[in-house]
């Protein structure tokens, strides 16, 4: 992909659950799908959630693999 081009990212999933969000990610790769996480888990409270990310190209394949995962 050239650098001028701006890569579009959607969240595919969110959870408080690191290591679950490290697992998808995992698969997702394996799957060829590229994902960046987004931690938006405040550090001294410990709420909010994880974020994984895919270019918007791979959400809808993304989106499948996840929903096959937890079937």
């Amino acid at each position: 992909m050239a650098d001028d081009q701006e890569i579009n990212w959607v969240i595919v999933y969110s959870s408080s659950n690191e290591q679950e969000i490290s697992l998808l990610q995992t698969m997702l790769e394996d799957n060829e799908i590229e994902s960046v996480i987004l931690n938006k888990k405040d550090s001294a409270y410990l709420f909010g959630d994880i974020e994984l990310h895919v270019t918007t190209e791979d959400a809808f394949a993304a989106s499948q693999l996840i929903n096959q995962f937890f079937a």
